[in-house]
Formats: structure tokens, sequence, C-alpha cells
């Protein structure tokens, strides 16, 4: 494993599942319920209040376990972003049974309402039953569906590429809205679909918002190595982290793509509840904090604030990892304590950031805005 040279990155999930009634309607207790938007902004303050890099929010075609309704994560999160500054805004977006094009669109206008703080995690959708719901078409293999998902990251990089900076003009003397010397087709076709373009969005304010892939299986990792600009992963213990991160970094590189460009963090569940506990024996005790290994699902911390900020250093020290995206158990209480414990703890060593370096998501990851490829071929051509 390298040595990584680079800062440390956190963000948080606020899936709830302390939420209480959705609907404004009284609950059983006869007092009034609370709408959702309140709770996610909320968190998501409390987030930004730790100076995290990004939230994330969660998103199936398929109906809850509890039986009841989803909200569209996007959709949610373009209500968080007026009613916050800094925090980036990653939600769940489906690329099995859904227009490219729209996906795109989306993206972009989230971008646009964020101020430059927009990405998206992309998910597929695997099973039978939600491909009925759909009714577009049946339920295909993994491989298939990551494979273009990847197709899907790739044309809406090409979509948001189409308006070069400066497309829009809004000359009212002329009656000019967009200089057509600055819109570009794209003539996508994939495996599933075709896209001709060009988008019906401006290019957004980060140029592309930022991809994350959960690369927590290795049907996931072509995709997130070549598309990804946040990879998560999943694994008990900093050794393993460390192999997945460099493999996704070999297959960047193999891509094309500077493997530095990609950031991987450790997917987490975190349950603060307990209190700290006494350390394992052994040479290095943030190595062996106790962590659960759970099928489907992010590997579980139990413990409290010190020794969980004692793993994220030990692991980001020892190169295994750029950072963790960690998934409170109970989301208002293990974030309040990860951002006032761990978080503040990690600011105190200097091994965290006190303030944001920038306005946008990929200032906050150090990343730059990517050149709008047609503008660059163009240039070149002269």
């Amino acid at each position: 494993m390298a040595i990584p040279t680079g800062p440390l990155h956190l963000a948080a999930a606020i899936d709830g599942t302390d939420q209480p009634d959705q609907t404004g309607q009284p609950d059983q207790t006869g007092q009034p319920g609370q709408y959702a938007a309140p709770y996610y902004i909320e968190l998501a303050r409390l987030a930004e209040r730790g100076v995290l890099d990004f939230v994330t929010l969660d998103d199936t075609f398929g109906p809850p376990g509890d039986g009841q309704g989803r909200l569209d994560a996007l959709a949610v999160l373009a209500r968080v972003a007026p009613a916050t500054e800094r925090i980036g805004l990653v939600p769940a977006v489906t690329t099995t049974h859904t227009e490219p094009f729209h996906v795109s669109s989306a993206v972009a206008t989230l971008d646009w309402v964020s101020r430059g703080r927009a990405g998206w995690t992309v998910a597929v959708s695997e099973t039978e039953a939600e491909a009925r719901l759909v009714g577009r078409r049946p339920a295909a293999p993994a491989p298939e569906l990551w494979a273009e998902a990847g197709e899907v990251a790739d044309v809406s990089a090409r979509l948001w590429d189409s308006w070069e900076d400066g497309a829009e003009i809004r000359d009212t003397a002329t009656g000019r809205f967009v200089d057509r010397g600055k819109l570009h087709y794209v003539d996508f076709e994939g495996g599933t679909f075709r896209v001709r373009g060009p988008a019906i969005v401006p290019r957004p304010p980060q140029g592309h918002p930022v991809v994350a892939v959960a690369a927590t299986d290795p049907v996931t990792w072509d995709t997130a190595a070549r598309h990804a600009d946040v990879a998560y992963v999943r694994a008990t213990d900093a050794g393993a982290a460390g192999r997945v991160r460099d493999e996704l970094r070999r297959r960047a590189a193999e891509s094309g793509r500077d493997p530095g460009a990609l950031t991987v963090l450790a997917d987490l569940a975190v349950d603060l509840g307990d209190g700290e506990r006494a350390a394992e024996p052994g040479p290095d005790p943030a190595a062996q904090a106790p962590l659960t290994a759970r099928d489907g699902a992010p590997p579980l911390y139990r413990g409290g604030p010190v020794d969980l900020a004692d793993l994220i250093a030990g692991w980001h020290s020892a190169g295994a990892v750029d950072g963790f995206h960690i998934a409170p158990v109970v989301p208002r209480r293990d974030l309040e304590r990860f951002v006032n414990g761990t978080v503040a703890l990690l600011q105190h060593r200097g091994l965290f950031r006190t303030f944001y370096p920038g306005t946008t998501l990929r200032e906050h990851l150090g990343r730059p805005r990517p050149a709008n490829r047609y503008a660059r071929a163009t240039e070149n051509a002269r």
C-alpha cells in the first residue's frame, strides 16, 4: 500500500431509521408528525458543521422493508441544497430502467441548484420485482447492469460537455439565447440505448458533478475504476481495504486515467451508543478496533468516538484508504457524536480540516474542474 499524500476525507449517509412520520399527520401520541425536509436538512447541516466533504442519500426502485413509501433521493437533496451552504450532496441514482438523458439532466440540475455541490452515486436495479414495477424490461445479470451503468456515466459526462462554457449568451438585442457553435451532438450509442444530444441543461458549475460508485463487489470494480471520482469499499481491516484500493487504482491506470484522481473511502456503519471500550491487545490497537462483517451491508463499528478517531487515523496513515463514508446506525445520535466527538478530535490532532477549502464538492475533494472535451478538440484542431 502506498502512503497517502492527500488530506483525509469524510462523508456521511443521512438515510433515516429514526425518522418520525413523514406525512405531517399526528402520530400515535397525538403529536404532529415531522415532514421529511426538516429531518434531512437537520442532518445535512450537522454534517456541514463538521466540515464533512458530502452527505449521501440512498435510493432504490423497490419499497423499503418497513412497507412505507420512499422519497426520491435526488429530489430530497434538491430541497436540502438551498438550506445548506458548503456540504456536498450525493444522492443515489438508479441507471437501470431510467433514461440516461434524464439522469444527466437531473444531476446537472442539482449541481445548478446547489451552486456546484452535486454528485451522484451510480446504482443499478437487479431484481425482477423492481423490473415489474417499472415495466420497461426484465431484470438482467449484474455484469450487464454495471456495464450499462458505466455507459450512463460516460454519456452523462458527454452531455454535460455538450454545452461549452459561455454557450449561453442571452443577447436580447439580437434575440439569441445560445451560441449554437458551442452546442454539440454527443451521438452516443451504448449497448442498450442511444443518445444524440445536446443536453437541455447548460454545463454544470462543476463541469462534471462528482461520480461515486459503491465498489463493494468485484463486478463493480471496472465501472468504478473507469468512471468514478469517489469509490466506496468495504473491509474489516486496513490491509484488505488497501488491497481493494490498489486494485481500483491499477484498473484506473489501465483505462488511461490518473489513478490518483480516484478517492477511495471505506464504507462503515457506526454505532456510537455504547461508549468507549478497552483497546484490544496487540501492536496496533487502532487496526484491531471492533468491526463486524455483515453480508450485503457495510462493516459495523460499535464503540466510542475516540476509538473511532483512532481507527480512522490509523487506516489513513497506513495508506489503506483516503477516508471514510460513515452510515450512522441511529442517524441523529450517531451523526452528532461523530461530528462533536470523532471529527472534533481529528481536527484537534490536525488530521482533518476545520474549514472548507472552496465552495464546490470538487474543491472539497481536491479535484480540478474538468476541461470541456469539445472545446478542447476545437482548440486542438486549430
